[in-house]
């Protein structure tokens, strides 16, 4: 559908713009597919008047695996990782090509009606292209790369390489990388990853520091129930493996941007790359708590100037695909974390880490218009973030690119 060019204003009780604060009932001028204007109230007399309600940027999910979407129940979370990950593969041994491509489509619904409009999709072959680049949606689609031992490396380069070949970027969607994780990629193909990234221009993903088993596997002396599992797999060449969290950083410093995915146990940065502009922790809150993990470190890296957004990760791990829901989630647990700083999480720092933020994120004039609308509790706050926050309420409708879904 063709958005209208004809300029036309809405308004509501509080509108969020995320790169300035919170007007109430501010006016937002839409012309085409872009915000014009972000005014204060009484600036204009507005079309749409939206009532009790927050406009917001359109949300994002820094982190997801659509393809697992028919995994709920199926692979609970547990304490023992290294056997959660036998239950994933297991069912992703088990699912045809047609209920994939179905799993695929009910996670990108369920993500859209909650409100994302920018995805960021860990994707197995990068099956969730064509879905994603035919919805009204914005996307990268990280090809999922796995490389232990060094044939099973070149092959799968080899494939992500192909696969870029064939899938050039349109309007909504674009590729990336993901070398999966420490325990299931060499150092050399972590780095041939973030090389091919460079000359592509394309975001790379890690998942990283997941869990305290992968911690002890790369440590000097290699231990840990990963041991097992990797010979289990006929995958285990010790010889090949990172040496260290840092030496993630390091390998996947050409890339740009870059993220890091879970991070829930790694020791915030005092230097080095980890900081940089171009890099991002990508913390999941409620999968975190599912595994048990202690206290996510996410405030300090904040306080260290690492930038940090949310993801929701899979329904393997998820109740649901809600990244609203998961910044709700931070909120309870950690009431004196600036409201700013969540929706920013979920809105602007999220497309800047996937490499979006010039064109979306915020309600900025010249960026796409990607917003939604969502009912506010019937009470007054001090802090309005407050009533974003402390609310279970839902999102109600959808806009992207100035047409409502």
């Amino acid at each position: 559908m063709m958005s209208d060019p004809t300029p036309w204003t809405m308004t509501a009780r509080w509108i969020f713009p995320a790169d300035q604060p919170p007007l109430a009932g501010g006016v937002v001028t839409i012309g085409d597919d872009k915000i014009v204007a972000v005014e204060p109230a009484d600036s204009r007399k507005a079309d749409v008047d939206l009532g009790n309600a927050a406009i917001l940027p359109g949300l994002v999910n820094a982190h997801t695996h659509l393809d697992l979407s028919g995994a709920a129940g199926a692979c609970p979370p547990t304490n023992d990782f290294t056997q959660w990950l036998r239950q994933v593969i297991r069912f992703r041994g088990g699912r045809s090509l047609e209920e994939v491509e179905a799993d695929i489509r009910a996670g990108l619904a369920e993500c859209l009606s909650h409100g994302a409009t920018l995805l960021g999709d860990v994707a197995a072959s990068g099956s969730s292209w064509n879905a994603l680049a035919r919805e009204s949606i914005r996307a990268i689609v990280f090809y999922e790369l796995l490389g232990l031992p060094y044939e099973r490396a070149l092959a799968s380069t080899a494939a992500a390489i192909f696969w870029l070949d064939e899938h050039e970027a349109t309007p909504t969607c674009r590729a990336g990388l993901s070398p999966h994780a420490p325990y299931s990629v060499s150092a050399a193909l972590l780095a041939t990853a973030a090389d091919l990234a460079r000359r592509r221009k394309l975001p790379l993903a890690v998942h990283l520091a997941e869990s305290p088993d992968e911690l002890s596997l790369l440590g000097p002396d290699h231990r840990g129930p990963f041991v097992d599992f990797l010979k289990e797999l006929g995958v285990w060449e010790p010889g090949e493996l990172v040496a260290s969290p840092e030496m993630v950083f390091d390998l996947c410093a050409p890339a740009r941007p870059r993220l890091f995915v879970h991070g829930n146990y790694l020791t915030p940065p005092r230097r080095g790359r980890a900081r940089s502009r171009h890099s991002s922790l990508v913390y999941c809150p409620r999968t975190h708590a599912a595994f048990g993990h202690p206290p996510h470190p996410f405030r300090e890296f904040l306080k260290r100037g690492v930038r940090v957004v949310l993801g929701t990760d899979s329904l393997a791990s998820n109740p649901d695909l809600d990244i609203l829901a998961e910044a709700r989630f931070v909120a309870a647990r950690h009431p004196d974390l600036p409201g700013e700083t969540l929706l920013r999480m979920i809105t602007l720092d999220g497309a800047i880490a996937l490499g979006w933020g010039d064109v979306t994120g915020s309600l900025t004039p010249g960026k796409s218009a990607d917003l939604v609308a969502l009912p506010l509790p019937e009470r007054e706050e001090e802090d309005p973030y407050r009533l974003v926050f402390d609310s279970e309420l839902a999102v109600q409708r959808v806009c992207f690119r100035g047409n409502w879904n």
